[in-house]
């Protein structure tokens, strides 16, 4: 794989052709927030939030997908950038429920430290809230969907690290959700001691019955400005 050169905000540097612009800024010390992506499994760009203005570029583009190429210009928080992840989280939080003070993730929440990071407020957007029946019917996951942010990160994990397929996609536009079967309460013995679905989730969407009025454990959160 050969070496090419670009110019990431404003400084002439040398990346292998084929990683993305994500992992690309990350290798120089530059991080850019993301609210859906997973080292070594397959980028979606769902969240939108790790977006970068790209020269002659028509658009802002997911750098979680999008490859380096020889020559590009890429500014990854520019002003534009800035105020369209602004906006991106303000509408993840306009339809989010709110209730961090009950929480049980209230403290390892990405969504709250990204909107911390971007120096986020109340919303500017009108209010639409998701609300769903809380599913702890099963003794190995508990689903409060209210909070979920259809970033797809528990649908990849159990896709691609426990191979067990339990969630999908159902639904379309404001209505979507992330489904069990055809849209049944989760309650699957497949999920017996495999939990791998709780730790990448973003949000207080997924706990851990056994952990119940715990601090509920993730993985580490690397935000920075």
């Amino acid at each position: 794989m050969s070496d090419i050169t670009l110019t990431l905000n404003g400084k002439q540097v040398t990346g292998p052709e084929g990683v993305t612009i994500l992992e690309f800024a990350r290798q120089n010390g530059i991080d850019i927030p993301t609210l859906c992506y997973l080292e070594n499994l397959a980028p979606t760009g769902a969240c939108r939030v790790c977006v970068v203005e790209v020269e002659g570029s028509r658009t802002l583009v997911a750098s979680c997908h999008t490859p380096i190429g020889k020559g590009m210009v890429i500014q990854t928080h520019s002003p534009k950038v800035i105020e369209a992840r602004k906006m991106i989280v303000e509408l993840l939080l306009a339809s989010h429920c709110g209730s961090c003070y009950m929480c049980e993730k209230a403290n390892l929440c990405q969504l709250r430290e990204v909107a911390v990071d971007l120096d986020i407020g109340n919303p500017r957007f009108p209010i639409r809230r998701r609300f769903y029946q809380i599913e702890d019917v099963s003794p190995y996951i508990n689903r409060d969907l209210s909070k979920c942010i259809l970033c797809r990160k528990c649908i990849r994990a159990c896709n691609e690290i426990a191979k067990k397929h339990v969630y999908a996609m159902g639904y379309r536009g404001f209505n979507s959700k992330v489904v069990v079967d055809f849209d049944e309460i989760l309650n699957k013995e497949v999920c017996r001691d495999c939990g791998i679905c709780i730790p990448y989730c973003p949000t207080g969407a997924l706990s851990d019955p056994k952990q119940t009025g715990q601090e509920q454990k993730g993985p580490p959160l690397i935000i920075k400005g």
